[in-house]
């Protein structure tokens, strides 16, 4: 028997994604909090920052400074 497909409305993404960007926790860790897809969560946070893309604040000196860190450690 074929499984049949939720429909989500676009405030729920919009609200599942924000979750993700502001208080910067795992996608893995919000998709099980909220009975969603790993993968779908993805999908939806990476068309927020594109759809939202002007509106994040710039990253402050402290931020830059580990981004750095981090992208030479990777």
């Amino acid at each position: 028997m074929p499984e049949r497909r939720r429909k989500y409305t676009p405030e729920f993404k919009d609200e599942a994604a924000r979750m993700v960007v502001e208080t910067s926790r795992g996608i893995a860790e919000v998709a099980r909090e909220i009975h969603v897809n790993a993968g779908t969560l993805g999908h939806w946070v990476a068309k927020y920052r594109t759809d939202h893309a002007g509106e994040e604040p710039p990253l402050s000196i402290t931020e830059r400074a580990r981004l750095r860190e981090l992208e030479k450690e990777n």
